[in-house]
């Protein structure tokens, strides 16, 4: 029943680290990770929604570094990699009581060009599937399928009507779950030269 409970008053949100006109999130301090960007899990936010206080949202964000002039072809998430926020409710036993995962599918539609985006058509489109571990990861039940991942806003001419992308990405799934996967803005900033 606590599990039932837990799903309906459960936001999701797992965001790129992406920048339209500001500078991206300046993560890049753990050597290894560096050598795998789409991997790289640069910041996670949990909180009680300010709306709902009964809700709590998670903010996972990805891929650090990129810039609006990094074009024409952004990072996306990686399709060979599994994406998980670990939830441990209860520090007295061993092992998390949630696991959510995200898994990444992507097909090109227009392989005669290197563009992902191309007079306004969107060529290379993602898709995930998000599901969720109650039993430590043993097994794994499927909350959304073929969820929509907007493209990268990089302006009217390549993705016009972008706020059409942005709510077709927000999708409620099977358990009452909202999520959100796409890139967005990180304005996260340290001067790092000023520190090192």
């Amino acid at each position: 029943m606590m599990y039932n409970k837990f799903y309906k008053i459960m936001v999701c949100l797992l965001l790129v680290g992406f920048a339209g006109q500001t500078r991206a999130s300046s993560h890049r301090e753990a050597p290894l990770i560096a050598n795998d960007p789409l991997a790289d899990n640069v910041d996670l936010y949990a909180f009680k929604s300010p709306e709902r206080p009964n809700n709590i949202i998670f903010i996972a964000t990805y891929v650090p570094m990129q810039l609006p002039q990094g074009g024409p072809n952004y990072y996306g998430f990686g399709t060979n990699i599994r994406y998980e926020i670990h939830v441990d409710n209860n520090a007295g036993a061993p092992g998390d009581e949630l696991i959510y995962r995200l898994t990444f599918k992507s097909k090109n539609e227009d392989p005669t060009t290197f563009f992902n985006i191309r007079l306004g058509k969107q060529n290379l489109k993602m898709t995930y599937t998000l599901e969720v571990s109650t039993n430590g990861g043993n097994t794994f039940i499927p909350i959304i399928t073929n969820g929509f991942v907007p493209p990268n806003n990089i302006g009217q001419r390549s993705t016009p009507n972008y706020d059409d992308y942005l709510r077709r990405a927000v999708i409620t799934g099977a358990t009452g779950i909202r999520a959100f996967v796409g890139p967005v803005d990180d304005p996260f900033f340290v001067d790092l030269g000023r520190y090192f």
